[in-house]
C-alpha cells in the first residue's frame, strides 16, 4: 500500500513575499531507501518518491488520496505570528 503526505510546502528563505505557497502537495513517501555502492548517494526502487502532485485545496488532496487508496497524513502549515512595528518604534525607547 502506498503511503503520502500531504502538506502545504513553506517558503523558502529566498523569498520575501507570499507567493506560489498557496498549493497543498501530494508527497509519497520512500518505502525503502538504500545506500548506493557505488558513489554512496541514497537511492531507491520506489519510483513513487520522484512524484509530487499539487492540489488548490487540502480537501481536492485527500479526495484524490481516497479514490486511489493511498494511505496519507495531513501535516496542518503553522500559523505565522505578525507583529506589526514601525519605524517609529525604533527612536521611542
Amino acid at each position: 500500500m502506498k503511503k503520502a503526505k500531504i502538506y502545504k510546502p513553506n517558503k523558502t528563505a529566498m523569498q520575501s513575499g507570499l507567493g506560489k505557497i498557496d498549493k497543498w502537495v501530494l508527497e509519497f513517501k520512500t518505502k525503502d531507501p538504500t545506500i548506493n555502492p557505488l558513489m554512496g548517494w541514497e537511492s531507491s526502487s520506489d519510483t513513487y518518491t520522484e512524484v509530487k502532485l499539487q492540489f488548490t485545496t487540502k480537501e481536492l488532496a485527500i479526495t484524490y488520496a481516497k479514490k486511489n487508496k493511498i494511505n496519507f497524513e495531513v501535516i496542518e502549515p503553522k500559523q505565522r505570528k505578525v507583529v506589526k512595528k514601525s519605524y517609529a518604534d525604533n527612536f521611542l525607547n
